[in-house]
């Protein structure tokens, strides 16, 4: 299954897909390597001999990654994944300079027809320190550097890379978590029908279009905080025909009003945040949210439903490659978490929910059930 092709993607010619479809291959082996090949080492080697020089097994998920650094396998599959990932993202990189100009003039284009959605841009908006302060997941530039005026760069970049990072398992437009989301929300809550939908930390918008898919007849808003992501996204979208309204808006205050949403909705970025940003989106998303609207984000679950094992393999994200926050908010209660934003107790929802795409999904992704996404959240 290729991606799905759009006027806003950088597609790669013959020697450049040749090196993505390297990368891609590279990257289900370091993935093996680190998870499977791992646990062998682990299991025959690492844990036996902690055992032996600390007459007991390792305490938490801390002491056993530390542990699986301090021998050569730990350290080989490490390297592997970083190198991995650094050259993926190089990979696409070069691709997407040497299409550039097309693309400017692409999203220059479409912004001058007729839209069917929107962009509002804040060139004063403050970038929260937790996102401008690294280069989340190795992405060279993260979401918010502009290149030059009007840059679409970041998003153009991101919308290729991620779909090489999830191994296609987001589908031909990377809208499976939305999809998956919406299909699950029309089984379960039939009587539930959104009219203004939210997504925060949107990127480039892909689980928010699948999400709108399965509810075509509502409203849909995007904000994210890098203003070359939303430029790409916002161009994308008319691409694709998608009515879709983008802003550039930090998701722990918004400019929209009181209960202006039925359903706000993060895909993976919570973890992207800081404790203190976290508490506050959610007391952010109960203030937009109308009487029986919903919020609920995707992520992976807390360390204490992983075996220390897999939350190792997880928390090396942590340490090296450059998602600094994993591991604090992962380590947080997700019930907590809602409940302090002022949400009954009751209303708590936390849930598996199957993928939308036979074979896509988190699968293999560590801590969570194989095709299953993980959410959390609750209802106004």
């Amino acid at each position: 299954m290729g991606q799905g092709v759009h006027a806003m993607l950088a597609q790669p010619n013959h020697d450049e897909l040749a090196r993505q479809e390297f990368m891609l291959q590279m990257r289900k082996e370091s993935i093996q390597v680190a998870r499977h090949g791992s646990r062998t080492v682990y299991e025959q080697r690492v844990e036996p001999a902690f055992r032996r020089a600390q007459g007991r097994p390792p305490r938490d998920r801390h002491e056993l990654r530390k542990a699986m650094e301090r021998d050569f396998y730990g350290q080989f599959s490490g390297a592997l994944r970083l190198t991995q990932q650094e050259m993926m993202w190089d990979s696409v990189g070069s691709s997407v300079e040497r299409q550039i100009d097309d693309l400017m003039v692409t999203a220059a284009r479409i912004n001058k027809g007729r839209k069917r959605g929107s962009l509002r841009l804040d060139p004063t908006l403050e970038i929260p320190r937790y996102i401008g302060a690294v280069d989340i997941h190795f992405m060279p530039g993260n979401y918010d550097t502009d290149l030059q005026p009007d840059d679409v760069f970041a998003g153009a970049l991101y919308d290729r890379g991620a779909y090489l990072r999830g191994m296609g398992g987001g589908g031909p437009l990377l809208d499976n978590a939305g999809r998956s989301l919406g299909q699950w929300l029309k089984q379960e809550y039939p009587h539930f029908k959104p009219r203004r939908i939210l997504d925060v930390g949107c990127s480039v918008g892909h689980s928010a279009m699948g999400l709108l898919a399965e509810f075509p007849k509502a409203e849909l808003y995007c904000i994210d905080t890098g203003a070359p992501m939303l430029r790409y996204a916002h161009a994308r979208a008319e691409a694709l025909g998608v009515p879709v309204h983008f802003s550039q808006q930090n998701a722990e205050k918004t400019d929209f009003v009181d209960g202006y949403f039925d359903l706000i909705v993060g895909f993976a970025m919570i973890h992207e945040t800081s404790t203190k940003a976290t508490h506050a989106i959610f007391r952010e998303a109960r203030r937009l949210l109308a009487p029986g609207g919903l919020v609920l984000h995707y992520d992976g679950p807390p360390w204490n439903r992983m075996s220390d094992f897999d939350a190792a393999v997880h928390d090396w994200d942590t340490h090296y490659n450059a998602e600094p926050f994993i591991g604090k908010v992962h380590d947080l209660d997700p019930a907590r978490i809602v409940a302090d934003a002022g949400f009954a107790k009751a209303k708590y929802v936390d849930v598996y929910i199957p993928s939308a795409l036979q074979s896509g999904g988190p699968r293999g992704t560590t801590g969570s059930k194989p095709g299953m996404f993980w959410f959390f959240g609750g209802w106004r």
